[in-house]
């Protein structure tokens, strides 16, 4: 073991490993993000508050438990660099990570510590095959790890690819979604409390559809975090 760790050590001296979010190299005991970025993150702590900005932005759309976000996403700011990362540079193991810090915390609180599942938002498969993830699969794969409660990854599918939404305003996200997701087994929703997971809540268009589908199927809960709320 201290030969192993002195080769990593002497790996790391010509190669070092680099945060995330800032780009300063790890030392050890850091793990994808260091502890200044940790520190400073733009934390929501949404999960403390049911009136949270990201739960009233989905009032009157959805009737959803619960909604949090883990932290705000700031344009040129540490989340917006990590969440790059995950969904364009073939990063997932910081979804992994985001889930398991954030489940650490939900997991000790209600009304989340009492989901039945976990279901990631779906991306429709030309856009799994293009990018080779989805990214809140592994974020709901992070939670799963805190929160021991299992992924249910293919109960809902989303059958149509929409057009982006980066330039859309609510409206048109809304109607952009109507349509997109079914859910492919109905029994294994049925009489469950659902947590949907993920990566940032914008309009709220895409949590809005997912839930609504998955009540209509007989879902008895649903309730939804995010990695990032954006501001």
């Amino acid at each position: 073991m201290i030969i192993k760790q002195y080769f990593k050590d002497f790996i790391a001296l010509f190669f070092p490993q680099t945060c995330v979010g800032c780009d300063a190299p790890l030392v050890r005991g850091e793990d994808l993000i260091c502890t200044t970025c940790w520190y400073h993150m733009p934390y929501t702590h949404g999960h403390k508050d049911a009136r949270n900005v990201s739960a009233r932005q989905l009032w009157g759309r959805a009737q959803l438990e619960a909604v949090a976000s883990y932290m705000y996403f700031l344009d040129a700011s540490r989340v917006q660099q990590l969440l790059h990362q995950l969904k364009y540079r073939n990063r997932p193991e910081i979804g992994v990570l985001m889930g398991t810090k954030y489940g650490e915390i939900l997991s000790a609180t209600a009304p989340f510590n009492q989901i039945d599942i976990i279901v990631p938002i779906p991306l429709h498969p030309v856009k799994l095959r293009k990018r080779g993830y989805n990214q809140s699969v592994f974020f709901a794969q992070g939670l799963s790890s805190s929160m021991q409660r299992p992924v249910v990854a293919h109960c809902v599918a989303r059958h149509r690819a929409t057009e982006s939404q980066t330039q859309k305003n609510r409206y048109e996200r809304y109607e952009n979604m109507l349509g997109t997701f079914m859910v492919s087994d109905p029994g294994i929703v049925t009489g469950k409390h659902i947590l949907l997971a993920d990566d940032v809540l914008t309009t709220g268009a895409t949590i809005e559809a997912c839930a609504t589908v998955l009540l209509d199927a007989g879902a008895a809960k649903v309730s939804a975090v995010t990695i990032a709320k954006a501001v």
